[in-house]
């Protein structure tokens, strides 16, 4: 078994944030939290070992929350990491941009060494929209556009990780109830003036639970299904092929930016594959091959 990244899941109790489309939301997530006893300390690292025995270079800090919110956590990892025979050097962050101020950017280019900060965004082209969406406390609002010059300021790679939402049909649809016509051009401009070095495209995920959040994403999912058809042919006529992702995706630069479609965000499109998008380490110092499923522990 290979893979090709590494889920380090930051304990926090609950999100600083309330995204509509949440994941975690739609299924159960009671992991007891061990990080903090000494006695799971050398477990922890053992799993990290193992990850990396396994192949993978890259590290991706997320969880059910924001990541920010545990930053003594994050100091821990940093610990662990640097005890390892061969630490992890591509190490990512996934936020939605809260709590990213001066001094935190500086803690992770410094301490933390994170290399890429991946920005989960939910309305390209409105700020307060993209706020609104996730819920972000009037204290912790902040200028998507200045922020992603501040991180890449500090020398950090940037990604936006899009989410696919009924928003892109409106924002950037310029056909009509029979012609669905897309001003892709805008999309990349917008891209290239916020610095974006990467992009991904994030088809939002449904489990078989029939939870409210299922029903929202259904209920705009053959809009999504559209646009990213005419995305991914836009990607290939004007762009330029660079690789076929060990997923299955494929990669494509397009104004001196990488631009990936996810349409598999949870890994379950093709469970016979030698190889998997990630493995993902638990507050309970455990690995585990999915998100949703307590049966697939690794050890």
């Amino acid at each position: 078994m290979k893979i090709q990244s590494l889920s380090i899941v930051v304990p926090t109790r609950k999100c600083i944030n309330n995204c509509p489309f949440c994941v975690s939301k739609t299924h159960e997530s009671d992991y007891d939290n061990m990080i903090s006893d000494p006695l799971f300390n050398e477990d922890y690292i053992e799993r990290l070992e193992y990850a990396r025995d396994l192949g993978t270079n890259t590290i991706i800090l997320t969880g059910t929350g924001e990541a920010l919110q545990n930053k003594k956590f994050m100091n821990d990892f940093a610990y662990f990491n640097k005890s390892l025979k061969k630490p992890f050097y591509n190490i990512e962050l996934q936020t939605t941009g809260v709590l990213l101020d001066d001094n935190t950017l500086e803690w992770l280019r410094n301490i933390i060494r994170v290399k890429t900060i991946s920005l989960s965004v939910s309305n390209l082209f409105n700020n307060e929209s993209n706020l609104d969406i996730i819920n972000v406390h009037d204290k912790l609002k902040f200028d998507l556009v200045e922020l992603s010059k501040k991180i890449k300021s500090y020398g950090f790679n940037l990604r936006i990780s899009l989410n696919i939402l009924d928003n892109i049909d409106s924002e950037l649809n310029i056909g009509d109830d029979d012609h669905n016509v897309y001003d892709f051009k805008r999309l990349f401009e917008t891209l290239s003036d916020m610095n974006a070095d990467q992009v991904t495209f994030r088809k939002m995920w449904t489990s078989n639970n029939d939870t409210s959040i299922d029903n929202w994403i259904k209920s705009y999912t053959e809009k999504t299904d559209v646009f990213l058809s005419k995305l991914m042919l836009y990607l290939k006529k004007n762009g330029r092929f660079l690789s076929k992702l060990p997923f299955g995706a494929s990669q494509y630069s397009l104004n001196e930016i990488s631009a990936v479609i996810d349409d598999d965000c949870m890994d379950d499109k093709t469970p016979d594959k030698e190889e998997l998008k990630y493995l993902i380490l638990r507050e309970n110092a455990k690995l585990y091959s999915k998100w949703d499923d307590k049966g697939s522990l690794i050890f």
